[in-house]
């Protein structure tokens, strides 16, 4: 069973950790090894990932007591993170964040979500009422990596 809290600031390693598993396993289908590693690096800023996680609106959903997958908005409407460990991929947790994150859109009048959705991540999105506002290439870390800028109205 699936239940969807929000974030503390105890979960923080638990998510990085996530976040970095689920970059190079899940969208490892869309990205090169270089990609990866850029995007999500091996050494990553526990610290600012804190502040951020902490600044915006973050859920978790948890199985039997570990965290499955996260979510985050910022007050301006950004969807900034969706991720969904890999063991947990195509069971609703993405769907459970994406609902709890525009509920809270809603309940905050934001009326406009945007996303920076990976490939991997686009099909997602579409299906939940997403439309690509363009194609983007982005630098991280030396690399350039293609995301979709996409929006929902509420």
């Amino acid at each position: 069973m699936y239940t969807i809290r929000q974030y503390k600031e105890e979960d923080c390693n638990e998510v990085v950790r996530l976040f970095y598993q689920t970059v190079h396993s899940v969208n490892k289908k869309d990205y090169t090894d270089a990609q990866l590693e850029a995007w999500a690096p091996a050494e990553l800023d526990y610290e600012r990932w804190a502040k951020m996680l902490s600044q915006n609106y973050t859920v978790v959903v948890q199985h039997n007591g570990i965290i499955a997958g996260f979510g985050d908005i910022d007050a301006s409407g950004y969807f900034d993170h969706l991720f969904v460990h890999k063991n947990h991929q195509g069971c609703g947790v993405a769907t459970l964040i994406k609902e709890a994150i525009e509920q809270h859109a809603l309940a905050n009048t934001i009326s406009r979500i945007t996303v920076a959705a990976s490939i991997t991540a686009k099909p997602f999105f579409e299906k939940h009422g997403y439309t690509v506002l363009k194609q983007q290439q982005v630098e991280r870390n030396g690399q350039v990596l293609t995301n979709y800028f996409m929006e929902k109205l509420l």
